[in-house]
């Protein structure tokens, strides 16, 4: 059985989505606020959270920051927000979220990605022995989602990594702009061509210009 944390200042979605989610398969706990969900992720072994950004105390994105701190486990996390603008939801995704849904919500849309998660974390398990992924003087640490370059260690946002990965993957294969928009985003409504190329230039400055070519008119790849 998987917790699921549920975090939002309106008590009417936290019981609909509890008579979606209480089941055999999850148990649900939820918080009003942003201190008691930080609380709750701090006393219970968390799988999945729910967050709302706008909540008093701490709001989501400060929540989704301190989650993506975490060194001891990657827990998912599910932003359901008011908040419908692009940049919004752009941001969102960025710090950590791996989803985004906007309110009003249908809840069986939230039930999917939910379980979508669950499939995800499933597939991360059974693939746990592939720990690392060392390309020239680059290495991607997949169990701690951390990146190394030398002996250096450094900081990429959770977008940043996961579009690294793919390309670290196989290195001198071109991955066109759709593909790394399925890859670094779930949801590709949230991202446009200028997101990418903000994308590949803080990789480029991050690990190496001379590492993330671009091939005109086809899209990316990565070399040693």
């Amino acid at each position: 059985m998987l917790n699921i944390l549920i975090a939002d200042d309106e008590k009417e979605i936290i019981r609909l989505l509890k008579v979606y989610l209480d089941s055999s398969e999850y148990n649900v706990l939820e918080a009003n606020d942003g201190m008691k969900a930080l609380s709750i992720l701090n006393t219970n072994p968390i799988d999945i959270a729910v967050l709302d950004i706008m909540m008093p105390g701490i709001d989501g994105y400060q929540l989704i920051k301190k989650i993506r701190e975490r060194k001891d486990k990657y827990i998912p996390v599910i932003v359901i927000s008011a908040k419908v603008g692009l940049s919004d939801r752009i941001y969102g995704m960025d710090i950590g979220a791996d989803d985004y849904i906007t309110k009003p919500f249908e809840p069986l849309e939230v039930l999917a990605k939910i379980n979508a998660q669950k499939r995800r974390l499933s597939l991360t398990s059974a693939s746990a022995e592939v720990r690392t992924i060392t390309v020239g003087d680059v290495t991607l640490n997949l169990a701690e989602c951390s990146v190394t370059k030398g002996n250096d260690v450094i900081g990429l946002t959770r977008s940043e990594f996961k579009v690294l990965e793919l390309m670290m993957k196989q290195p001198k294969r071109v991955f066109t702009k759709e593909q790394i928009y399925e890859t670094g985003w779930y949801d590709s409504d949230s991202v446009d061509d200028n997101t990418i190329r903000v994308i590949i230039s803080r990789l480029r400055d991050k690990v190496g210009a001379e590492h993330i070519k671009t091939i005109r008119g086809l899209g990316y790849r990565y070399e040693e």
